[in-house]
């Protein structure tokens, strides 16, 4: 197993290096504060560009949360050049397509396009962030669109409401503790200084990482750059978030009421952040753990004890330390203490006896593969190349990760979870249809 892991290994660097390398990114970056990298891909006629905004529901406090969430809604409706819907009909008129995203750390908004097009792109990102509508009329749609979207996915997933539950009551300090998509209340009361003044903090060109890929040339994209983001100010960086979340030093329990036929749980510990050394032991124990019908969980509780419909672990990057993540949603009749104890008795055995030589190599494979295929796409490389930049620290650190994967060793995963899987350390929520008296 160890020869097949080389030989994957070596394959897998040399087909990555015959395909992108390091050096191949170029970065440059405008006297506004602006940071590019550029990826040269000619294996598809097309490109993307992904703006990655460093701003989150981390960076907000009580009195605005969800304000993250909300101008991903905003970006679309309107800037001085490009009135309300015109951004989407440019886009699609000249063949391209656009999505966005907000989590916890970022908000991020990917263009698809011909190369064609890339000068009308440029014009369309930089009209919107440098003059965007704060219109009240279309403040109120919005605001109306975001409060139906909130209560819906309450009401609709019994997941949501648990996670919601359960990071409110895991985090006391931390900005982590609320949802992305912020408080009924807040949202409520957004005032048109809170969004103008948070417009101009986190949408400026010094707070934005931008990656382009695909069938380009730099000096075109470089150009490009000049003629219509190096205008636009750069703003007062800003400030840092210094919430810390002490030390959990006791087990915190959760309970949540819905209607639902079987019991829901999730049990979160808390981790470092990317940054730490101990991130890619994490994520192979993650995997370990649920990666698979192999794997200690699924096989345990879904297939031989048939106490789970389904059993999961959610661990990725984060800015802050943030929890790892273990769920399942109970099989019928099932008492939900018989699947948290399940859960624990798997964790224990690892703590114990750690994990064998053949599950390590599997998970390592998997790895391997699927960072693989995430570089198959220009899609896939610029969503890389910006998560490394941010997340890791430097974008070359991606080329890294294999070999960071590969020296994950038994006894590295045996103390990764004998060092964070503590009772003291974990927070327990339930969904259930009837709370017992």
């Amino acid at each position: 197993m160890k020869k097949l892991l080389s030989i994957l290994l070596l394959g897998f660097c040399g087909s990555l290096s015959a395909q992108t390398k390091a050096d191949d990114v170029k970065t440059f970056t405008l006297d506004n504060g602006m940071k590019f990298l550029v990826l040269e891909d000619r294996s598809i006629p097309n490109a993307n560009m992904y703006l990655f905004y460093k701003v989150g529901s981390r960076n907000e406090y009580p009195g605005i949360t969800g304000l993250s969430h909300f101008f991903e809604h905003m970006m679309f409706n309107g800037s001085k050049k490009y009135g309300p819907k015109m951004f989407d009909q440019t886009m699609e008129f000249n063949g391209g397509a656009n999505n966005a995203y907000t989590t916890q750390n970022l908000t991020v908004y990917t263009d698809w396009f011909p190369v064609s097009a890339m000068e009308t792109i440029f014009d369309l990102e930089s009209d919107r962030i440098s003059s965007l509508s704060i219109d009240p009329k279309m403040v109120e749609s919005e605001r109306g669109v975001v409060l139906s979207e909130r209560s819906t996915g309450l009401e609709n997933s019994p997941w949501n409401m648990l996670n919601d539950a359960v990071y409110g009551t895991a985090f006391q300090e931390h900005s982590y503790r609320w949802t992305v998509i912020g408080y009924e209340t807040d949202i409520k009361n957004w005032t048109k200084e809170d969004l103008e003044r948070y417009f101009k903090t986190y949408y400026a060109p010094n707070n934005c990482l931008v990656v382009v890929s695909g069938n380009v040339k730099v000096e075109d994209v470089k150009r490009l750059a000049e003629k219509y983001m190096a205008p636009i100010p750069a703003s007062d960086p800003p400030k840092p978030v210094h919430l810390v979340e002490p030390p959990q030093s006791g087990e915190r329990r959760i309970i949540v009421q819905k209607e639902v036929p079987s019991p829901y749980m999730m049990i979160g510990y808390h981790t470092p952040e990317a940054q730490n050394k101990d991130f890619y032991a994490l994520s192979i124990l993650s995997s370990i753990l649920s990666s698979g019908n192999s794997s200690r969980l699924h096989a345990e509780l879904v297939d031989k004890r048939q106490l789970a419909s389904m059993v999961g672990t959610d661990f990725s990057e984060s800015f802050d330390p943030n929890l790892f993540m273990i769920y399942a949603l109970a099989a019928k009749d099932v008492k939900e203490l018989d699947i948290e104890n399940a859960i624990y008795s798997e964790i224990e055995k690892i703590k114990k006896d750690g994990i064998t030589e053949q599950e390590l190599q599997k998970i390592k494979n998997q790895k391997l593969m699927e960072f693989y295929g995430q570089l198959e796409t220009i899609n896939g490389k610029s969503n890389n190349i910006g998560t490394y930049e941010l997340f890791f620290g430097d974008y070359r650190k991606m080329f890294d990760a294999p070999a960071e994967f590969s020296k994950v060793s038994i006894e590295d995963v045996k103390r990764v979870a004998n060092q964070y899987f503590k009772k003291s350390n974990r927070t327990i929520g339930v969904l259930k249809a009837n709370v017992e008296e």
